[in-house]
């Protein structure tokens, strides 16, 4: 499949954001333009590659600071929207969101940008993919709103090559109005075997399995709920007991109240935390590496967010509107948002 290299608009913005936020300081700012793409889903490859995926079926990476952009155009005569991106050691996964939902991959590392394969195809007027990741080189999940009466969830143990779709029989019930948002590939949360799923809506819990996928528990949240835009919007935790949530309502991206809560012990209780203080709305939090779970950031459309003290206290430290956040290492992040991609140094 043909590609294109586009030009690169560099902004080296560092002067801009050298300020002490909480013993943190943003020392290098580089920021990527493209056209007409929102990029909600960012894979890093290696030191020198990112994978981006976004609306209108356009894909493509970050090589050596040259952006390489394609789309699905030749594979789907309709406009492939995309949510989730995973690498798995071998392969980049791309998952669109609506019907029909088609599942892509992709070898990431060669010379150009080769055609996708379809490797997973559903079809039904109520699906919806959110996120999507892989536990190791084998054995991978994505999830999406419910097309039945639990959350659709699809899993591989073969490297990608095949997909298989949960049965609600194996799945805890959803309740009406419950659902998930694709604001930033981070629905999914995954240590070791272990994967925790968010959910939002006029519920919003957190759906937690052991053993990669096969048998799940779930867990309430006091994350603002009871809404359709209200619930957790993002998770990740740092090791098996020390976790985050955070979102807030999209309506209302400026209400601070039960936007944000972490737990200890894993997902079975959650905690409030900075209550009725900034952040409100937010799409993506990380822990930053190496930290000992004690610092990470934040993002959304209204800014970006520091704590260094397990979320009891945050920080604005740009008001640079992005979707999502990933790291490199405890020093080298990525972020991506409408017809924009940044790395930053700490």
């Amino acid at each position: 499949m043909p590609f294109k290299i586009l030009s690169i608009t560099l902004f080296l913005l560092s002067f801009l954001f050298k300020m002490n936020a909480q013993n943190i300081e943003i020392t290098d700012f580089k920021e990527y333009e493209l056209n007409n793409v929102s990029i909600r889903a960012i894979e890093i490859v290696n030191d020198s590659i990112l994978w981006f995926a976004g609306n209108n079926g356009k894909f493509g990476r970050i090589k050596n600071n040259s952006i390489e952009l394609d789309s699905t155009q030749k594979i789907n005569s309709g406009k492939l929207h995309f949510r989730s991106i995973a690498f798995n050691g071998e392969f980049l996964f791309l998952l669109s969101i609506e019907n029909p939902a088609i599942l892509l991959r992709l070898n990431p590392f060669g010379k150009e940008i080769g055609k996708p394969i379809i490797v997973y195809e559903e079809q039904h007027e109520k699906v919806f993919y959110d996120s999507m990741k892989f536990f190791d080189k084998k054995n991978g999940i994505a999830m999406g709103d419910p097309t039945d009466k639990c959350l659709s969830i699809i899993l591989t143990n073969d490297g990608g090559n095949t997909w298989n779709k949960i049965s609600c029989e194996n799945l805890p019930n959803i309740f009406n109005g419950e659902a998930a948002f694709a604001a930033s590939n981070t629905n999914i949360a995954i240590v070791k075997n272990t994967v925790w799923i968010v959910t939002g809506g006029k519920r919003s819990r957190v759906f937690k399995s052991a053993d990669k996928g096969i048998s799940w528990k779930v867990y309430n949240t006091p994350i603002i709920q009871g809404k359709t835009m209200t619930g957790a919007f993002t998770t990740d935790f740092y090791d098996k007991n020390n976790g985050i949530i955070m979102g807030g309502n999209w309506e209302t991206k400026q209400s601070f109240q039960n936007t944000k809560a972490i737990t200890q012990n894993g997902g079975k209780t959650w905690d409030l935390i900075a209550n009725n203080s900034a952040p409100g709305y937010i799409s993506c939090v990380q822990y930053i590496p190496q930290t000992k779970g004690k610092e990470m950031m934040a993002v959304s459309t209204e800014g970006i967010y520091y704590s260094n003290n397990k979320g009891k206290t945050w920080e604005k430290i740009s008001d640079k509107s992005f979707y999502t956040i990933k790291f490199a290492n405890n020093n080298t992040a990525w972020l991506a948002g409408n017809n924009k991609i940044a790395k930053i140094k700490l």
